[in-house]
Formats: structure tokens, C-alpha cells, sequence
């Protein structure tokens, strides 16, 4: 009997500590990701004071996420954190080649007709007419070589009915021709807040 409580006890101890091992493990990649954040935040805010951008806030996109995952992120930088965040779909890019895994990974192309998503910084233009969701569009002006070709494409900031405005993870969101489309309702949280912008917003897709 003895020897059946010493066993019961060992085995318990090695539950729990591998349980906190486990544990620590998840926090640690969550503070890793948090940290990355933290990087492109610095990063961001040298950026727009540098060049007269609204030093309150900008939008990160991290189309590393899985699509049914909100990966639409809006950072306050006088409260310092992530104060809304939403899905947001990114392109197929399956115009010059065959792309297997669009739906899972997404893939970036500068080129004309490519139907990608392009990554890099980009300034936030004028609010203008869309056909799609709440008519509402913005235009997005590449401010890199990796986006260059933003306004010859119409890669532009609106929304889209098809695009749900809660994670529906493991399903995934639509694909776009390389526009970033949120849905509707994150649309119009978008629409009245840059609106209400006096200086041009950050938008940057990592």
C-alpha cells in the first residue's frame, strides 16, 4: 500500500510539472509574438513622426495568421496596446501561376493583374465610392517597392459582405484580388475613425 501512494505521488509530480512546462512554453511563444508586435510598433512610430503621419494610432495587418483569425489590428499609441482587432481577407494570387495552398498561405507579387497581397507600408488615401459592402472604399498609396503598384491596381481598403466580423477559425475568410476587405461592421468603425483623421494613417501588411 505504501508503495502505491509513493508511485501515485511521483506520477502527480511529473503531471504537474510538465503541465507548467507546457504552460511556459505557450507563454512563451505569446510573449514572442507580443514582442514582434512590439518591434514593427516601434518601428512604425519612428516612421510616422518622421514623415507627418497621425502619431495616435495606425493599422497592422499580419497576414502570417491564419485567415479565420483576426489579424486586423488597430494600435493606440498613447494607451500602448492593440485596442480593436478584426478578420481581414488577402489575396489569391493564382493569375501567373498555380497556387495550391492560397487559401493557407498567402502569397505577395508587386505585378499588375497578379491578384496577390503586397506587403510593406502604405499611407491611407482619400475615402472614395465602392461597389462592395458599405460603398465605401479608401485608397492605398504603396510607399515601398513591395507595393508600389498599389493604386495601379485598385488595391484599396473596404469591406465585404462575404467577410464575417467575428474569427471563424478553422474555416477560412474569402479571398480578394490582393485588396484587404474586413467586414462591414469593422468597416464602418474604420470609416468614422479616419474620417475624423487630420494627418494621413499608417496601413502596414506584414
Amino acid at each position: 500500500m505504501k508503495n502505491i501512494l509513493v508511485l501515485f505521488v511521483f506520477i502527480l509530480i511529473n503531471c504537474t510539472n510538465g503541465n507548467t512546462s507546457h504552460k511556459k512554453l505557450l507563454s512563451n511563444e505569446s510573449e514572442e509574438k507580443i514582442m514582434d508586435y512590439a518591434s514593427f510598433h516601434q518601428q512604425a512610430k519612428a516612421y510616422i513622426e518622421a514623415n507627418n503621419f497621425n502619431t495616435d494610432y495606425y493599422y497592422l495587418i499580419d497576414l502570417s495568421q491564419h485567415s479565420g483569425k483576426n489579424r486586423f489590428f488597430i494600435y493606440d499609441f498613447n494607451k500602448q496596446q492593440i485596442v480593436d482587432k478584426n478578420l481581414v481577407t488577402h489575396g489569391s494570387c493564382d493569375q501567373f501561376e498555380d497556387n495550391p495552398k492560397k487559401w493557407e498561405k498567402v502569397k505577395f507579387d508587386v505585378r499588375n493583374n497578379s491578384h496577390c497581397s503586397m506587403n510593406g507600408k502604405y499611407k491611407i488615401g482619400n475615402r472614395d465610392y465602392s461597389s462592395w459592402g458599405i460603398k465605401v472604399k479608401y485608397w492605398m498609396h504603396g510607399l515601398e517597392k513591395s507595393n508600389a503598384t498599389a493604386v495601379d491596381r485598385v488595391v484599396v481598403l473596404h469591406s465585404w459582405n462575404a467577410v464575417k466580423n467575428e474569427e471563424i477559425y478553422p474555416k477560412y475568410s474569402p479571398l480578394s484580388w490582393g485588396c484587404p476587405a474586413v467586414s462591414n461592421s469593422f468597416m464602418e468603425k474604420l470609416d468614422k475613425q479616419l474620417q475624423q483623421s487630420q494627418k494621413p494613417v499608417l496601413l502596414w501588411i506584414i
